[in-house]
């Protein structure tokens, strides 16, 4: 049984995640800003309570949550993101601001907070976007969104070398469509090729033994164009 803690919950990928890793016994603390949904599963298995990821008072809530039930993590899920589609000479600064507080530097805090509860062996996977993999198909409108899942992907390689020694892995995931609600957002109207659940248990299982294999790298889980 492991510790597994996955932000984005609400719905979609992260969603359906957090469901499969507790029906297979493991213990889930699940974040989002709505935490109804993952709390009317009613799931022994699995935790939940009201987060943003670009709130501190939030991330002091979780560490002091941490330390008193559970000690230990063995993975986190960074799978919360923000989706801005807008052309870029329309897009306000502080809109261009916002997906990086979630995207990058959300991502960035709650993995600091996490790291020294990690045991060596624990994995770390960032769920990236192929539109942030250098020479991949772009869209128009992405600026933001495309350009901070970049970010995540040079992050990881970064955290791994740092805390090569020491443990825990690092790894990324450039995810392909996804028929998420996300994705409806950014491309209406697209029908992709893969299913939520279908995505969810492929992170699933990369996360539970992916850290044996790799380290540092980034993954393009896409069999499709966006």
């Amino acid at each position: 049984m492991a510790h597994i803690i996955i932000t984005g919950t609400s719905r979609g990928i992260g969603f359906e995640m957090a469901r499969l890793f507790a029906e297979e016994g493991h213990k889930v603390l699940a974040l989002s800003r709505n935490e109804k949904t993952i709390a009317a599963l009613e799931h022994d298995n699995i935790a939940a309570f009201p987060f943003d990821i670009t709130k501190e008072g939030d991330l002091s809530k979780l560490n002091t949550y941490l330390d008193s039930q559970w000690k230990t993590v063995d993975v986190l899920v960074n799978n919360a993101g923000m989706l801005l589609n807008r052309p870029f000479l329309e897009t306000e600064a502080s809109e261009f601001e916002a997906v990086y507080k979630v995207n990058v530097f959300g991502v960035a805090n709650l993995t600091k907070l996490i790291i020294p509860k990690m045991p060596k062996n624990g994995h770390v996977v960032t769920i990236s976007s192929m539109g942030g993999v250098q020479g991949s198909m772009k869209f128009p409108g992405l600026s933001a969104y495309s350009s901070s899942k970049g970010a995540v992907i040079t992050m990881t390689e970064l955290w791994a070398e740092e805390f090569k020694e020491t443990g825990p892995s690092f790894n990324v995931l450039a995810l392909g469509a996804v028929q998420t609600e996300m994705l409806e957002e950014a491309f209406p109207g697209y029908q992709a090729p893969v299913t939520a659940l279908e995505m969810a248990n492929y992170i699933k299982d990369f996360a539970l033994s992916g850290h044996k294999l790799f380290n540092g790298k980034l993954l393009q889980v896409s069999n499709s164009t966006p």
